[in-house]
């Protein structure tokens, strides 16, 4: 785990001041590399060969140069490989392999490799730069190109060492942050800035994009299994166990998050069998009830494996990191839980270098709310005539009391009227699943965003319904007409990599703290898809087959245990903390003064979060989170000091 950076022609100022830049992914270590058409640089963390592996890293003639952010699992394997075909090794790094595999493989290198990675290759004979990233978009990877140069690095800030990379707002980019929450796309909030999406690589030559390929598709997969519940029961235990004990590797001290849940407590039962050492486990909690303090469960489970176990009580004050988690995170995403990521990730770092995290079985498995409430509609509301939807449900969830709602609908109560108004227009749209998967997923509505967008943004936004052709060709696609395997394709294409991946992976490397999610191994997502979608979403039990095939290895309840969404007491932490900074921000941000969000619109979103709580907080959030990001990116534009306050950002 580590930061790189480069461009194409010869800089070492620049290259390490963009390096320095990444200095909290790699505080071990930093090499360059120059030559007449480019530059590299590299931040090193430690995990592996620990003595031999300074990066950059060459193969035996110094005619590929590599640097690597990651780690690449199945090393061993293609290193023997590879010196069955005459190549010599100089270290006992992983990144060594890409450097000699490119030069035996060239493109074809990243469909061999099982990791998390992002890297690059110079290819000093084609005088051609090569960028890869790994299948599901798990490590970052960023470039600008413009006609006559590139540039590449593992974070935004670094790209922006350059004077000439322009601080411009996207403002397409914004349109799908407050809508969705983060900006699904290749593009980010910096207009010219671009991510390598997951799963394809890039080949650069000056300042143009010579080739670009998708190595691994997830649509290719969607083949449902003919296996019996027994095979496959036995495959997922099978694969599962294989990609933790993969990710074992490491010559640093290791652990595992444990937030009480299902997916993390399979992995720290399962590390517990493959370890000498009790497993060292971290959780964090709040002083708030159940279920949004899992604190219990994480113990139970805790006491079952014998762990070296901690817990976190994060405080409404964490709200004061808001601008250091922006700074880390680059290009935003909407989400106050990152706050608590970042808090347990500085609590971790004081005692291992590398954890192992849940990531991913959601997605793979069928664990969100969302699926649920789509698939139950596909399956009974379609075929009740629309008519007969408009006049009667509205009635029935009107007088169904929310502690109800609440069984089944996750805090309908929080929402207030307006929540339960956008639920009734998912209900009107059931018909066609684009459109009401939109409904359910935006944070905010095209009546929402037409009030709130100042005249200058509304005349360039980007309407809810061109939305429609984004989503239309995943629920078209010929891999699966199940409705919940749709849903996993979008979200394993668009959220996972570009909120929840980029989320946690910002929170940990501000710590220099890897993040490793064996439930993203390649062979256990390819598998995921030919699992029937019954078995995943069975009836309303959601993630139905991890549940089967580790009940032998947990306790009952955790097993049996509903799934819990990983939240913090917004509510609480809003009206403790940010009460009285809210009228402030709001006041100093141009951001929230005509320049892209009326201010009466702004204000009426306050009054409203007094009103329905958690509807109006999360808009809200965004709201504060983007003006915090302007703040640091665009109006003070110094981007050198993650250390910052509110207060200091808004005197």
């Amino acid at each position: 785990m580590c930061g790189v950076c480069g461009f194409t022609w010869d800089d070492r100022e620049l290259v390490e001041r963009m390096a320095s830049a990444l200095t909290h992914r790699g505080p071990d270590d930093f090499g360059v590399y120059i030559d007449d058409n480019i530059s590299l640089g590299h931040r090193r963390l430690s995990i592996i060969d620990l003595k031999g592996g300074r990066q950059p890293i060459t193969n035996e003639d110094g005619s590929v140069v590599v640097c690597l952010n990651g780690e690449i699992y199945n090393f061993r394997s293609i290193r023997d490989e590879l010196e069955r075909l005459g190549h010599s090794f100089s270290t006992e790094s992983d990144t060594e392999v890409l450097a000699h595999g490119y030069e035996e493989y060239g493109i074809d290198l990243p469909r061999r490799l099982n990791g998390m990675f992002a890297f690059s290759v110079w290819d000093a004979k084609a005088q051609e730069l090569f960028l890869a990233r790994d299948r599901l978009g798990i490590k970052p990877l960023y470039y600008c190109v413009d006609g006559y140069r590139s540039l590449f690095a593992s974070e935004i800030k670094a790209l922006l060492q350059h004077e000439d990379i322009g601080r411009n707002v996207n403002t397409k980019a914004l349109t799908h942050f407050m809508t969705f929450r983060y900006v699904p796309l290749t593009e980010t909030m910096f207009s010219g800035v671009h991510e390598v999406p997951p799963g394809q690589y890039l080949i650069l030559k000056g300042g143009i994009i010579k080739d670009k390929g998708r190595y691994w598709n997830p649509r290719d997969a969607f083949v449902t299994s003919h296996d019996a519940l027994p095979a496959i029961v036995k495959n997922v235990q099978r694969l599962l166990t294989d990609a933790v004990k993969l990710r074992l590797m490491s010559e640093v001290p290791l652990g595992a998050y444990l937030s009480g849940g299902l997916d993390s407590s399979i992995l720290v039962g399962l590390m517990s069998g493959m370890l000498d050492e009790p497993v060292r486990t971290f959780a964090v909690g709040f002083e708030a009830e159940e279920p949004i303090n899992e604190s219990r469960f994480a113990q139970i489970v805790a006491d079952r494996f014998d762990t070296d176990h901690r817990v976190l009580v994060a405080e409404p004050d964490a709200f004061n990191l808001l601008p250091t988690a922006i700074w880390h995170l680059d290009d935003p995403v909407s989400d106050p839980t990152m706050l608590a990521q970042y808090l347990i990730s500085e609590l971790t770092k004081d005692h291992v270098t590398v954890i192992l995290t849940g990531e991913g079985a959601d997605e793979l498995f069928g664990g969100y709310m969302q699926y649920k409430v789509m698939c139950l509609g596909d399956r009974y509301l379609r075929r009740i005539p629309s008519v007969l939807r408009r006049s009667i449900i509205p009635r029935i969830i009107s007088a169904t009391p929310d502690a109800l709602l609440d069984r089944f609908f996750q805090y309908s109560s929080t929402l207030g009227e307006k929540g339960r108004e956008r639920f009734l227009q998912y209900l009107d749209t059931v018909e066609d699943r684009t459109t009401s998967f939109v409904k359910l997923r935006t944070f905010f509505s095209d009546e929402e965003k037409g009030a709130l967008f100042s005249k200058g943004l509304h005349d360039t936004e980007t309407a809810q319904e061109d939305y429609i052709p984004l989503i239309h060709p995943h629920f078209n696609t010929q891999a699966s007409g199940s409705v919940l395997d749709q849903q996993i394709l979008i979200d394993l294409e668009r959220r996972l990599p570009y909120f929840l991946l980029h989320k946690i992976d910002a929170m940990m490397m501000a710590h220099a703290l890897e993040g490793r999610v064996p439930f993203l191994d390649h062979n256990l997502v390819e598998y995921s898809f030919r699992i029937p979608p019954g078995l995943k979403l069975y009836g309303t039990t959601e993630k139905y087959i991890l549940r089967k095939a580790f009940s032998d290895l947990l306790p009952p309840e955790i097993t049996t245990r509903k799934k819990q969404p990983f939240i913090v007491p917004m509510d609480s932490w809003v009206r403790e903390s940010l009460g009285e900074a809210i009228p402030h921000i709001i006041e100093s941000s141009p951001v929230c003064n005509g320049l892209y969000f009326n201010r009466n619109a702004v204000d009426a979103m306050v009054s409203g979060f007094e009103r329905s709580r958690l509807y109006y907080a999360r808009q809200l959030w965004s709201v504060l989170s983007f003006a915090v990001w302007h703040r640091l990116y665009i109006e003070i534009g110094d981007v050198t000091s993650p250390h910052l306050e509110l207060e200091r950002l808004f005197p």
